[in-house]
């Protein structure tokens, strides 16, 4: 049995009677509380002066099984992946499970969903929850059958052995369940090894599906409350400086059910310029928009461009004081100096949007004190500080009200579509919806940086590679939304936002590599950087992997067997467990799989050809390792992708259904990315707003896809985002190998 880490530190899983069910969950439980007092604190409703629970998961009467989820749903069927590693602990019989996504109660601790961070995360914990209960049910189920604990086993809801069983619903109805466990309580449960799993990595359906289909499913834009009424705001010509000179609302007064035009003060800053049309409808409110004039003194950066953006970024990259560092391997700069031949290569990646299919919005209200948001969100931890910085409130008289996301992406990391609709709600003393058109939502966007990258290879006399410089220039989301998370430079000397230079630590064994992390102030001045599906190694990915092709081309080597070559898993590439564990080797064994499974080097009819890539996922520390091979013909200027294979090891698949639809998915994005979406910076804004004009991939555009993962035991690791990273760069080295065409911006335009 693998030994996992528990990542459980000053608490104790606690079970106690609610009723006549069973509760399980995870509290501080201070000195002097005993067994009986948290089995009472647990039922309690109301605040607790000894421990403060986190309920994972209830086991009623009739033995239902109710799993608490803190994770944002967003299509990605996180809530059916997190209930199966209880199940499959517990021995539930998963027909009895179903599901509940909480609110933002700080009972639940940090709260964000993204990164594909859930399932990695949850993982250990939601493991030793259900083995928890398991104990506690058979410990009860031994009392009540008078044998010994050791003779018994649960599965599928009961728990039997020597001869007699019991249901979970007769145990907990019956039973003595009150208990709490220690830390090294446990971390000494046993957890089931692999082979005795009945449900993870078991074929299953999503659970959240069925409301969906029904239309049952309550998304953000679906809730409604008493006496509300509608907003639809005017945003500024710039996102920072521009200031309201005047409104004039006197058109749109003689439209039936306009209101008013509120401006916007937001303390935190990150609303600037808005005007908020209030109607008693939604369409009188779009309606009164067209008719209300505003004007404004613009910010400074009213005339950047996208050019002025990529310009400044070059700018940067060129400039070797620029920057901090994030990887120092070796001695770039002697091996440089020393070189005998050099490769110097720029990649540019233009603005890219979210384009949620269910654009931002919030519904707010001021009841007895508190906020009430109503509105799908991926991170409540960060943008509760910010609405209670803007509103001038105490961060637990705001709460998040949990929906589905009609598509987060990155886009719902943020919410500050909640800040307008929250000043409203006060200044109007009733609820406020607020719901952005799509043109607006483009305008509001916190858009994907244009980034520039510059790679420098130097190669030694005997033609060897002897070291890679990288240095990658752009806007940084974590730095204008979440500085505390900024990473420290290895030497010390500032800071970088991982989530715009993860990838650049790649798992290439390298005599020297050097990689610089550089923020574009021009982008942070002009816009809001955003997380955007795949986050850093979207972009880094782009230009680590196309170069990587350069430099086989260059040393007159087959690009897949090059990267095998220096996927040796020495040294610090060798990885560590539980989640690193197998390093470059298992990046190496994802790269023969598809190199076999895409018959690498059949020939192919003229202006067709294969392209390949590899990436490692959202960061060094918790790997998830993929290889893509692109087949791309080429016509004149039109590229098609006639088919893409990716081999995927991400560990355990916990629900492979929802595994293989996020990798679907995530390759398809990969593939938009690559040859369909991207936009500009045109004074000041994004030029597409639209989608009309921004056109992601289309249906008729869709390869045939093979996708396979290894099979594994190993720690299981995040799905949502690592098979977007390894899709452009395949298909921009298959272009290169069917035209000898070198593409280094993205999107793809031949």
């Amino acid at each position: 049995m693998k030994k996992f880490e528990t990542g459980v530190s000053r608490r104790s899983f606690l079970a106690g009677s609610l009723g006549t069910g069973l509760i399980m969950g995870l509290g501080v439980v201070l000195p002097g509380c005993s067994g009986e007092d948290v089995a009472s604190e647990m039922s309690a409703t109301g605040g607790s002066q000894q421990f403060s629970p986190v309920v994972w998961f209830e086991i009623d009467e009739a033995g239902q099984v109710l799993v608490n989820i803190a994770k944002a749903e967003m299509g990605q069927h996180v809530g059916t992946a997190l209930a199966r590693i209880v199940a499959e602990e517990l021995g539930a019989d998963w027909e009895s499970v179903s599901l509940e996504h909480v609110d933002s109660d700080p009972k639940w601790g940090y709260m964000v969903t993204g990164g594909s961070w859930s399932v990695v995360t949850s993982f250990e914990m939601l493991s030793r929850a259900g083995a928890a209960g398991r104990t506690v049910l058979i410990d009860a189920a031994a009392k009540l059958l008078g044998v010994d604990a050791s003779e018994l086993s649960a599965a599928k809801g009961v728990v039997s052995g020597a001869g007699q069983s019991l249901s979970f619903a007769e145990i907990v109805s019956r039973g003595d369940i009150s208990r709490s466990f220690s830390d090294e309580e446990l971390a000494a449960l046993p957890i089931k090894p692999p082979s005795a799993r009945t449900l993870i990595g078991k074929a299953t359906n999503a659970l959240d599906v069925p409301a969906k289909s029904r239309g049952d499913a309550v998304y953000g834009l679906d809730a409604e409350l008493p006496g509300m009424v509608y907003a639809h705001p005017i945003v500024a010509p710039t996102r920072y400086g521009s200031v309201v000179k005047s409104v004039d609302d006197s058109a749109a007064k003689a439209i039936a059910g306009y209101q008013q035009t509120l401006t916007i003060e937001d303390p935190s800053g990150f609303v600037q310029g808005m005007a908020l049309v209030i109607a008693d409808s939604f369409p009188a409110a779009m309606k009164a928009t067209e008719a209300v004039k505003v004007e404004w003194d613009a910010g400074d950066t009213a005339s950047v461009s996208e050019e002025d953006i990529l310009a400044e970024g070059q700018s940067l990259v060129d400039d070797p004081e620029s920057g901090v560092l994030f990887v120092n391997a070796g001695d770039a700069d002697a091996a440089i100096s020393a070189a005998s031949d050099t490769l110097s290569s720029t990649y540019r990646t233009s603005t890219a949007l979210h384009f949620t299919l269910e654009p931002q919005n919030a519904l707010v209200e001021f009841r007895d004190g508190q906020c009430h948001v109503h509105a799908g969100n991926q991170w409540q931890s960060l943008i509760i500080p910010v609405l209670a910085q803007s509103l001038d409130m105490e961060e637990k008289d705001i709460v998040l009200h949990t929906y589905y996301l009609g598509g987060g992406f990155g886009r719902r990391l943020f919410g500050d579509q909640m800040i307008p609709a929250a000043h409203a709600a006060r200044t109007l003393g009733k609820p406020v919806k607020l719901i952005m058109t799509r043109p607006v939502d483009s305008l509001f966007d916190c858009a994907r940086s244009p980034s520039v990258a510059r790679l420098d290879a130097a190669f030694a006399e005997d033609g060897s590679l002897s070291a890679i410089d990288h240095a990658a220039a752009a806007g940084w989301p974590t730095l204008s939304m979440a500085p505390g998370f900024l990473g420290e430079a290895v030497d010390g000397e500032g800071k970088f936002d991982g989530f715009s230079i993860n990838g650049a630590d790649h798992w290439y064994s390298l005599p020297n590599h050097r990689v610089r992390a550089i923020n574009n102030k021009l982008a942070q001045d002009t816009f809001l950087p955003g997380w955007l599906r795949a986050v850093g190694p979207g972009w880094i990915g782009w230009g680590v992997e196309s170069f990587m092709d350069e430099i086989a081309h260059k040393l007159g080597m087959d690009p897949l067997e090059y990267r095998l070559s220096l996927l040796d898993a020495e040294g610090r590439q060798a990885g560590s467990g539980p989640k690193q564990v197998g390093g470059a080797s298992r990046l190496a064994a994802v790269l023969k799989d598809v190199q076999r499974r895409s018959n690498w080097g059949a020939s192919l009819p003229e202006g067709e050809a294969l392209g390949v890539a590899v990436a490692h996922g959202q960061e060094r520390a918790m790997p998830t390792w993929s290889a893509c091979v692109a087949h791309v013909a080429v016509k004149g200027k039109d590229v098609t992708v006639k088919k893409l294979w990716q081999t995927l090891d991400c560990g355990t698949v916990v629900h492979p259904d929802g595994a293989l639809a996020q990798a679907e998915g995530a390759t398809l994005w990969g593939l938009s990315l690559a040859l369909h979406e991207g936009t500009a910076f045109e004074n000041g804004q994004v030029r597409d707003r639209n989608l009309d004009s921004y056109t992601p991939l289309r249906m008729e555009d869709v390869p045939e896809m093979d996708i396979k993962f290894m099979d594994s035991d190993e720690f299981p690791m995040g799905l949502g985002e690592p098979p977007l990273i390894a899709v452009a760069p395949a298909i921009g080295n298959a272009i290169f190998a069917a035209t000898g065409q070198r593409v280094r911006d993205l999107p793809i335009r031949l």
